[in-house]
């Protein structure tokens, strides 16, 4: 599995958003940085019970991701046409107006490391990548256990202080010093 240090594998993927369609030449690539912070988490597959939660929770954020800079990704082992058919399907999940990569080949998720292999979808995994495409931060989760999106805007946060950060650290607090 990638972890802290490495770098995003600069693939170009495809994505959707919105509920309009799944128009077949839409892509993203992960190479082209922008200069921007991205969080890119994934979730198991869609029509399922905890990932909704997940991304309803992350999508009430992305304004909050959007004021650090931070593009929010969203993806899945699932099709471009399954992504809008759960999204037409949920008024919540319509509304988590943000890219999902439909990473129905696995390429992504398994560069990423995180293609679980008994059920073949991907681990609720997610990655902090700084502006040069570094990654700065790993969470993996199993299956069944959904993630806490203010936690991963917690850490962004403190990563981007560019300081120590206690635990527990918020926002507007004080971080460490530095030893001397």
């Amino acid at each position: 599995m990638l972890t802290v240090g490495d770098r995003l594998p600069p693939l170009v993927v495809p994505v959707q958003r919105g509920v309009k369609g799944a128009p077949a030449d839409k892509v993203i690539d992960l190479g082209q940085t922008r200069g921007q912070w991205r969080v890119l988490f994934y979730w198991p597959r869609d029509f399922t019970f905890v990932c909704p939660t997940e991304i309803v929770a992350f999508g009430a954020l992305k304004h909050a991701f959007a004021c650090h800079d931070a593009m929010l990704l969203g993806a899945s082992t699932d099709t471009a046409e399954q992504h809008v058919a759960w999204r037409r399907s949920d008024e919540q999940l319509a509304a988590a107006d943000f890219p999902w990569i439909a990473d129905h080949a696995k390429v992504l998720a398994r560069a990423l490391g995180i293609l679980d292999a008994r059920e073949q979808v991907a681990l609720r995994a997610t990655f902090i990548v700084d502006p040069v495409g570094v990654i700065q931060h790993v969470t993996v989760n199993g299956l069944n256990v959904g993630r806490n999106p203010h936690e991963t805007l917690r850490v962004l946060a403190a990563i981007q202080t560019g300081e120590p950060c206690a635990a527990g650290w918020q926002e507007g607090d004080p971080t460490l010093p530095r030893p001397a």
